[in-house]
């Protein structure tokens, strides 16, 4: 289609959304949280424990290193579990990535919490940590694109950012309950259970979250799309043969997050349980992560809301200049050692920094490609950036030992600087021409062209 025609509106349901759009949220929200909890309880746990016990012949550093690596890996493996999610997802449904994703990352989770340590079968310990990795990075992959277009395509039109930020809020619930459940083994258990008991309790979880989505009505618009017999045959080289400059901007918008993420909460993490700040405990910056945690539940929410009545741009513009500014402050308030200035920075770190990004990407990622492309280029987008978040830890670590804290500072503040740029060089895609669209939308019938959000051409 030509670049001087605007795009046609995309298939959607009723402007108030599908009759199912609630319990889609909140199952997939729910999906979110357990995958979350697995996946970053293991970042945790890197940053805490598996040094000593899966490379405990190296020194601390290296030991720490080898540790994040292994982090790493799972999030090297991502982007393949977004291919094969996004291939299938627009092929056969959003519903069965969902379910298919959740035991995959259920059972490699159980597995990671009976793994041998080193002391117990040697080398053979990190070989089967990074081989599980792997599965759970395949299967953390496949989780985000299939949970938010699910939500997105049964939310009310005007009110998709508010939805799929409800279910954007999923992960820092996983994070809650991921980080209270080893800051509850760290004050009551001893020797290995401290880390293997958070892990062993993701089967309960589990069982719970597949029950709730195997309730959950696959996504309108893509049986729509399938009742129509336009579904793509091959939906990633469609994406990457006519939309890959939104899947780079998608890329360099999320890395911005999720790589200041690795920064701000991961790496922070073992820098003030090394030597750097040797008056915070394991446990004051455990709450203090939880605390933001919880804080940052109904931030995602709001900032996703907020995005409804003033666009997708202005949030994220927000979010990458605070990040941009905050990473010499982030260090200098955490080197005080007070545990309310740690709180503090985790706070801001986590609510703004990257809440005000998260919870935006669910709608603006979504809008920006259209409906039969829609899973495999949001997912590729999403979880290409996870291989460069990934290693932030390690880069994080060796940056540190080079050069201080100044080092890692500079790299936080880098990915705000690279959130701004992609952010001016993308799209709006619900500006006041799409919002105002949306009050002449009849309850069944279709928005004005003007209405549409600027997505890739139609279905």
């Amino acid at each position: 289609m030509g670049s001087s025609m605007p795009p046609p509106p995309p298939a959607r349901p009723r402007e108030d959304g599908s009759p199912e759009r609630r319990r889609v949220a909140v199952g997939c929200g729910v999906g979110a949280v357990i995958e979350t909890y697995d996946f970053i309880g293991f970042g945790t746990a890197a940053a805490l424990y598996f040094g000593d016990v899966f490379f405990p012949g190296s020194e601390p550093l290296a030991a720490l290193l080898l540790s994040f690596a292994t982090l790493g890996i799972g999030f090297a493996a991502r982007p393949l579990g977004g291919i094969i999610a996004g291939h299938l997802g627009d092929r056969i449904g959003r519903k069965p990535v969902l379910v298919g994703s959740l035991l995959i990352m259920g059972a490699a989770t159980v597995l990671i919490g009976c793994l041998p340590t080193y002391g117990t079968v040697g080398v053979w310990a990190p070989i089967l940590l990074v081989a599980v990795r792997v599965v759970q990075g395949l299967a953390f992959g496949a989780e985000w694109g299939g949970a938010i277009l699910m939500t997105f395509e049964h939310a009310p039109w005007r009110r998709r950012g508010l939805y799929t930020g409800i279910t954007q809020a999923g992960f820092p619930v996983g994070l809650l309950l991921a980080n209270l459940a080893f800051l509850v083994s760290t004050r009551t258990l001893d020797g290995s259970w401290v880390w293997r008991v958070p892990f062993l309790l993701s089967a309960v979880l589990i069982a719970v979250g597949v029950l709730i989505r195997l309730k959950i009505d696959e996504s309108p618009e893509f049986e729509e799309l399938k009742e129509s017999g336009e579904v793509a045959r091959n939906p990633l080289l469609d994406v990457l043969r006519d939309d890959w400059r939104n899947v780079v901007r998608a890329f360099c918008l999320r890395t911005a997050e999720t790589a200041g993420y690795a920064v701000s909460v991961t790496f922070v993490l073992s820098y003030l349980d090394d030597d750097a700040a040797p008056d915070v405990s394991g446990t004051v910056s455990l709450t203090a992560l939880v605390t933001a945690a919880a804080f940052g539940m109904f931030a995602t929410i709001g900032w996703g809301a907020l995005s409804d009545r003033i666009g997708r741009r202005p949030i994220y513009l927000l979010g990458s200049a605070v990040t941009l500014v905050w990473g010499a402050p982030m260090f200098l308030l955490v080197g005080t050692e007070s545990a309310v200035l740690v709180l503090l920075t985790f706070v801001v770190s986590y609510c703004v920094c990257q809440n005000a990004l998260a919870g935006v990407q669910g709608a603006w990622f979504s809008e920006l490609f259209a409906t039969k492309t829609r899973t495999a280029g949001t997912s590729l987008a999403y979880q290409l950036s996870a291989v460069v978040s990934g290693f932030t830890p390690m880069i994080a670590t060796a940056l540190h030992s080079a050069t201080g804290w100044v080092g890692p500072a500079a790299l936080f503040s880098g990915y705000g600087l690279l959130g701004l740029l992609a952010t001016l060089t993308t799209r709006e895609t619900w500006g006041p021409a799409h919002r105002a669209g949306t009050s002449r939308t009849t309850a069944g019938g279709p928005a004005s062209a003007v209405s549409a959000p600027a997505g890739a051409g139609g279905r």
